[in-house]
């Protein structure tokens, strides 16, 4: 149905910044805390966000804007919880 998001990784203590080879947003782009607050957007950043918080219960804050996703994650980024992220939004266009 889509393509898979080529995506590279950079972690500064509890911020994961995501660069992606494809946008997922305008250039003022989203950001959210909760899942609530995707609830009613339908918009990709929306849906991303969602899938995020989602995916592992210490995300706590995601942005998106053009082809970067910055994700803040209590405690920090293992090597396991940053590999979950990117398979997140490695797959997003995949299925949505």
């Amino acid at each position: 149905m889509g393509q898979e998001i080529n995506v590279s990784a950079t972690s500064i203590d509890d911020v994961l910044i995501l660069d992606t080879d494809r946008t997922v947003s305008g250039q003022d782009g989203g950001g959210f805390s909760t899942v609530a607050e995707t609830e009613g957007d339908d918009s990709f950043p929306a849906r991303l966000a969602a899938r995020l918080l989602t995916s592992d219960d210490q995300i706590n804050h995601v942005f998106a804007a053009s082809n970067a996703i910055v994700v803040r994650r209590n405690g920090g980024w293992p090597a396991d919880a940053e590999a979950a992220a990117i398979d997140v939004v490695e797959s997003f266009f995949v299925f949505y």
